[in-house]
């Protein structure tokens, strides 16, 4: 998409900021800086498939990085929530599950877990504790429900079960809704209530 797109796609966005939650959200475009698109359009990739091998996902070091971070800045580990939409949330998922602290939750938004195959046996023992809230238009044309679907019942199995909420949305497509942010918010109100 051009700048101006870009640009005006923003200014029509609005924040959910729960209070008293304090977050670091890292929105990256990467190279070449593409963001939105037409669904069901190729779109190109931000990281060349050859530079990893398919049994590992190459954002891992960075994100994993972030979170050790925040630790070392005074963050305890089970106050920290990773949540993204799409491919976010699907980088998301694996990095929680696969991540040596015990992390707060996740929020998936509009995903699927990678790799699924390699779990239960890929994630952490500290994953059995995460909690997890995934949300998913029922109309998403990109990563159809029946895989977000496939994706809690996979969670199901890696953590305690009665730990993963999985809500959908009819009418929704590859996007949000009033309903889920509000979802979004009361999660993250109860999963890191203020100390």
């Amino acid at each position: 998409m051009h700048q101006k797109t870009r640009l005006a796609s923003r200014k029509q966005q609005r924040t959910v900021r729960p209070q008293p939650l304090l977050g670091i959200f890292p929105l990256p475009l990467g190279p070449p800086g593409k963001c939105w698109a037409e669904p069901l359009v190729w779109l190109p990739s931000w990281s060349p498939s050859s530079s990893f091998p398919p049994t590992r996902l190459c954002p891992l070091p960075p994100v994993k990085a972030l979170i050790e971070h925040e630790m070392k800045n005074g963050i305890p580990a089970n106050r920290i929530v990773l949540g993204g939409f799409s491919q976010g949330g699907a980088l998301s998922l694996y990095t929680a599950l696969t991540c040596p602290h015990p992390l707060a939750g996740i929020v998936a938004l509009s995903c699927w877990l990678p790799l699924h195959r390699a779990f239960p046996q890929a994630a952490n023992g500290s994953a059995k504790d995460l909690t997890i809230l995934q949300c998913h238009g029922e109309l998403d044309p990109m990563v159809p429900v029946r895989f977000g679907a496939l994706t809690a019942e996979k969670l199901r199995s890696v953590v305690t079960p009665a730990r993963v909420q999985f809500k959908t949305y009819p009418g929704v497509m590859h996007s949000s809704c009033p309903q889920e942010m509000a979802a979004v918010k009361e999660f993250l109100e109860k999963l890191l209530p203020p100390v």
